[in-house]
């Protein structure tokens, strides 16, 4: 269940070698998407940290100067043929990850592309149910998931509820300025998830063995209402943080009005009509089985970010 973000579609290419008998031994290459991202970038951040040097392929080199020095960094776009198939060479696992309309194009695009390089092993982050999908944006990602199941390819299928960094783009700036939270979900609940830990996951399966052909739903340990995000910003800022119930219809001329295609808003508030009607009131113990420690709560990642919204 990712709500709308915009995720600019970067590429990371990351080797991983060790040493043994005074010989290198070159292990599996990976290829991530959306490195600039968010979950994306923590997937690149945490293998770099175990010692994994990426090569990345970028839009925009200044938008990637965090990885300098850490990384070989390379201008590109992986909407172009000849930058996909270069970034695509001697790869065996891709990390999968993209949004916005385009998403079945892209994603499909990449996926045709991997299979014809030979890539062995693609991790999609995909969304909430898209093994059963109610939601339009399941409805994308589970066209999507078949075609790569149909590739002929091993796959793993993340599919997270919420990423608490859509606080950042719904939340911040009306918490910051009014101490509100509008959102158009009533008492419904649904469970978030910190981006670090989806990509803990991710990187887990694109390390070791043992994750092909699972699909894994991924939440935090709590499943709350509006309300109660709200509730959670006051305690952690020390400061009245009150949630507003946004009629649908308000909420969706503002979104059009701020420039949102129509058939994307129109999405949007199908996720949020779910949400309404209590559909997404459920939380995964999954994160905890394959990581073996509790995920981060959102208290715990407010608190992180408390600058945000201050």
């Amino acid at each position: 269940m990712r709500f709308p973000g915009v995720i600019h579609n970067r590429i990371v290419c990351a080797r991983m070698s060790v040493q043994h008998d005074s010989m290198e031994v070159k292990a599996t290459m990976i290829l991530v998407l959306g490195a600039t991202g968010s979950t994306g970038g923590e997937v690149a951040r945490q293998l770099i940290a175990a010692g994994i040097t990426p090569r990345l392929l970028v839009r925009n080199r200044a938008k990637a100067t965090e990885f300098e020095g850490k990384a070989e960094i390379r201008e590109g776009d992986f909407t172009d043929p000849p930058s996909l198939q270069s970034a695509l060479t001697d790869i065996e696992k891709v990390y999968l990850v993209s949004t916005g309309l385009a998403v079945r194009d892209l994603e499909t695009r990449v996926i045709d592309a991997a299979q014809n390089a030979g890539v062995r092993h693609v991790v999609k982050l995909s969304v909430f149910s898209a093994d059963s999908p109610v939601i339009t944006f399941a409805k994308w990602h589970a066209e999507i998931e078949m075609h790569l199941m149909d590739s002929g390819m091993e796959w793993t299928m993340l599919r997270p509820g919420s990423f608490m960094t859509n606080a950042f783009m719904f939340w911040a700036n009306t918490i910051k300025t009014q101490g509100m939270i509008y959102h158009p979900t009533s008492d419904g609940k649904w469970p978030s998830i910190a981006a670090e830990d989806i990509a803990a996951v991710a990187v887990r399966a694109l390390t070791e063995p043992g994750h092909e052909e699972k699909g894994y739903t991924l939440t935090g340990s709590e499943s709350m209402n509006a309300a109660g995000y709200a509730a959670v910003f006051s305690r952690v800022l020390g400061k009245p943080v009150q949630f507003t119930d946004v009629p649908p219809e308000t909420a969706k001329e503002q979104m059009l009005n701020g420039g949102m295609p129509l058939e994307y808003a129109d999405a949007v508030m199908n996720l949020m009509s779910v949400i309404r009607a209590g559909l997404t009131d459920r939380v995964s113990n999954i994160f905890e089985q394959l990581m073996g420690r509790k995920p981060m709560t959102f208290a715990d990642w407010v608190s992180k970010h408390r600058a945000a919204f201050e």
